[in-house]
């Protein structure tokens, strides 16, 4: 097997190529994907003392949005806090999220614990205002407080543009909390923990069949057969097509990143915080500053899985549109990847048949969520725990497609005409600092 170095993090993690799956092998427990939510599954399997578990990855660990994406670690799902109050009432709604931030805190352990090097930074998230009403700011700072017991801190404008050497934002809130990293490297700790801990994990296999097997079930592969009790489905948006229900369930969505050249003093010209950022929009920007002064950037949503040099070319823009000063900087990566969204924006988890699981649609939120997904999946399995049904509310319900695929690109043209309208009428119209300011 053999890959191409398009994103950053895959060009700067050594490619180790393991012996797929043969010959027919007996498990306990067979989980189909090696993201996140698969590779938590089975590390949190075998610190429970369960043996006999089998992962199968079609292409490499971290293949899919695991590998690709922004590399944030905080709290929440893709669906607001403030919708989860409503549907959930004030209990269930607290408690899911605050099982994300349990998940932070059990990704910062598993680092410390096993010494994964994946580049952590402990800095902080700042959620920057895109425009000049700070209600948003507000009215999100007094739920999370009140409601969730949660304190993220005000960032006023002044402060603000001493880190973030532009005009584009007001003020902001910053999480402490939250902290990023290497989303590979870590994806590949967690699959090298596993393997030492006795998964048996195959690269280079994907599940070709599942079907039935008396009491258990069948997963077929190109060159063999995993007999197995139970059956964990965690594709994400690269869906195995070994269930209809499953693969109808969610919506590919693409995403789009790009990293710039190593900046040097330059990056001090625009940013002056190791925080990573995002912004108050529907179809934010979100970027941080790696480690050797490169930059960091992604955003936009598409049904569309675009080439490298269209997602440049978008990017680029949107990157000027912040940091003019930034003009002329070289782009060495840009890439696109593939999220799994559900209609109602939340993960779908649990068992959808006998010795039958899933995990999959945690949209563009992932890190933490699929952390919360593996530990209560492994919990069911491993101990009949059933704490996974306070996700009940938010089931497999089918995306509606190919229709799914044309509702996700109006809404989305319609937020972001929304956003587009709302910057007009304060009369801010996209400017950031000149491109002469490099304040300092």
């Amino acid at each position: 097997m053999s890959r191409p170095s398009v994103s950053y993090y895959d060009a700067t993690v050594p490619f180790q190529p393991s012996a797929p799956a043969s010959g027919a092998i007996e498990a306990e427990v067979c989980i189909v994907g090696g993201g996140f939510a698969g590779l938590n599954t089975a590390l949190g399997l075998v610190e429970r003392g369960m043996h006999g578990v089998v992962l199968l990855e079609a292409q490499h660990v971290g293949h899919g949005a695991s590998g690709r994406n922004g590399g944030f670690v905080f709290g929440g799902f893709s669906r607001g806090e403030a919708q989860l109050l409503r549907e959930l009432g004030p209990v269930r709604a607290r408690r899911l999220y605050h099982g994300t931030l349990a998940a932070v805190e059990k990704i910062r352990e598993r680092i410390d614990r096993y010494a994964i090097a994946c580049d952590r930074v402990e800095a902080g998230v700042l959620w920057a205002n895109w425009f000049r009403d700070p209600e948003v700011l507000r009215a999100r700072q007094r739920l999370l407080s009140e409601h969730y017991g949660v304190e993220w801190l005000w960032v006023p404008a002044a402060q603000l543009r001493e880190q973030l050497l532009t005009e584009r934002y007001s003020d902001a809130l910053f999480e402490p909390q939250a902290f990023h990293f290497h989303p590979l490297k870590y994806a590949q700790g967690l699959a090298a923990v596993a393997r030492a801990r006795g998964v048996a994990l195959y690269e280079d296999s994907p599940a070709v069949g599942l079907e039935r097997a008396g009491a258990g079930w069948r997963v077929r592969a190109p060159q063999a057969e995993v007999r197995a009790r139970q059956v964990v489905l965690a594709c994400g948006g690269y869906l195995a097509g070994l269930h209809r229900r499953v693969d109808a369930g969610v919506l590919p969505i693409a995403t789009y990143v790009m990293v710039t050249e190593p900046l040097g003093e330059r990056l001090q010209h625009a940013i002056r915080t190791r925080a990573a950022v995002y912004d108050t929009r529907f179809a934010f920007d979100y970027y941080r500053a790696l480690p050797d002064t490169r930059l960091l950037w992604g955003g936009r949503i598409s049904i569309r899985d675009r080439a490298p040099a269209d997602v440049q070319r978008l990017l680029q823009r949107d990157l000027l549109r912040v940091f003019p000063q930034l003009a002329g900087v070289r782009i060495e990566h840009a890439w696109s990847g593939l999220m799994s969204y559900a209609r109602h924006e939340m993960p779908q988890l649990g068992r959808i048949g006998e010795g039958l699981w899933l995990a999959q649609a945690f949209g563009g939120h992932g890190v933490a969520p699929t952390t919360f997904a593996g530990e209560l999946l492994a919990a069911a399995i491993a101990e009949g725990d059933e704490s996974w049904r306070e996700l009940s509310d938010y089931g497999l319900v089918s995306a509606l497609k190919p229709a799914g695929y044309l509702g996700a690109q109006l809404r989305y043209w319609w937020l972001q005409a929304r956003d587009a309208w709302k910057d007009w009428n304060e009369g801010r119209g996209g400017q950031g600092v000149s491109a002469t300011d490099s304040r300092g």
